[in-house]
């Protein structure tokens, strides 16, 4: 996944914990919301910091406090579009890196614990795709109405500036889905993800080295019943791979999990997380993080596909 600093550095929480110690005792109510956006803005600048450290744990201990001082900054700036879309970005992130990860690594373990895990991701992808749904309503009101009833007629205003939202909201919404398939009205959502998705890369198809492309190889590889394809979620995957200059393990991975196994492809299967595997976290540090969990994932696959293919498929070509 795309990172837009959403998780701020130990200097920057150290310099916004003295801030927020500052408004608690700051008199007068227009002298604290203006520390408030203050502190909200400064927590709202783009960086690496998610993406690019090279210590999981040390931001999965991290992750949660920011999380809950972004949700307490807004209950006093509720209209602070770029602390809504950190705030969005971040829910997203951490769901993903830190526990459907983790929900994957146990399941064939623990089942049981496993679910409660997704479950729990489930949630907390909801909960960051509602604060981008309020970004967009901050910037188009009644978009949220519109991606449910007209998606393809929802989104003609938004501009390039808007693709972080647009993205986030997709990556957010589409990754619930994923994990809500025995959920009716969550699945019935797909149209308004992949507007949101198609939108964005109509705007700025190369937008973070290709993370657009990357978000759409899974949703284009939904049955051809609900409008997928599993040529043009190959597509899409070629295209990431030269936007990230091969050096993103991420797209390998989920062409993996998304096209070859429900095509019981082995073969490709393998090819593809080896691929990945072969990729230096440090070659990107922009995003070393995102490529030690997605290589953390693919060794996992690996050591599960007895599991996952019946019998040897046929021989895959990955370009």
């Amino acid at each position: 996944m795309a990172d837009t600093g959403a998780v701020p550095t130990p200097a920057r929480l150290l310099r916004a914990a003295l801030l927020m110690a500052m408004i608690a005792i700051a008199a007068g109510c227009s002298i604290k919301k203006m520390a408030v956006n203050s502190v909200a803005d400064m927590l709202s600048e783009s960086g690496s910091t998610f993406s690019g450290d090279e210590d999981p744990e040390l931001v999965r201990d991290a992750v949660p406090f920011a999380l809950k001082l972004y949700e307490s900054l807004l209950e006093s700036v509720p209209e602070h579009d770029e602390l809504l879309l950190a705030t969005c970005s971040a829910f997203t992130q951490y769901a993903y890196a830190f526990v459907q990860a983790d929900a994957e690594l146990i399941e064939g373990e623990d089942f049981e614990a496993a679910e409660a895990m997704k479950v729990r991701a489930r949630k907390l992808y909801v909960r960051g795709r509602d604060y981008c749904l309020r970004a967009l309503e901050l910037e188009q009101e009644g978009v949220t109405m519109g991606l449910m009833q007209s998606p393809d007629a929802a989104l003609g205003w938004a501009r390039a500036e808007d693709v972080p939202l647009l993205y986030w909201t997709g990556a957010a919404w589409g990754s619930a889905i994923a994990l809500g398939q025995d959920q009716p009205a969550l699945v019935a959502d797909v149209p308004a993800v992949k507007a949101l998705m198609q939108r964005a890369l109509a705007l700025d198809s190369t937008w973070s080295n290709g993370a657009i492309h990357a978000a759409l190889i899974p949703l284009e590889a939904l049955p051809e019943t609900m409008g997928g394809s599993s040529e043009r979620a190959r597509e899409h995957f070629e295209r990431a791979v030269e936007l990230s200059e091969g050096l993103d393990p991420g797209p390998y991975v989920t062409l993996a999990t998304s096209v070859s196994v429900p095509a019981q492809n082995r073969a490709e299967f393998e090819k593809l997380l080896e691929a990945a595997l072969a990729i230096d976290p440090d070659a990107n540090p922009d995003t070393r993080l995102a490529a030690i969990v997605a290589q953390r994932r693919a060794r996992h696959l690996l050591s599960r596909a007895d599991d996952l293919f019946f019998s040897q498929g046929p021989e895959g070509s990955v370009q």
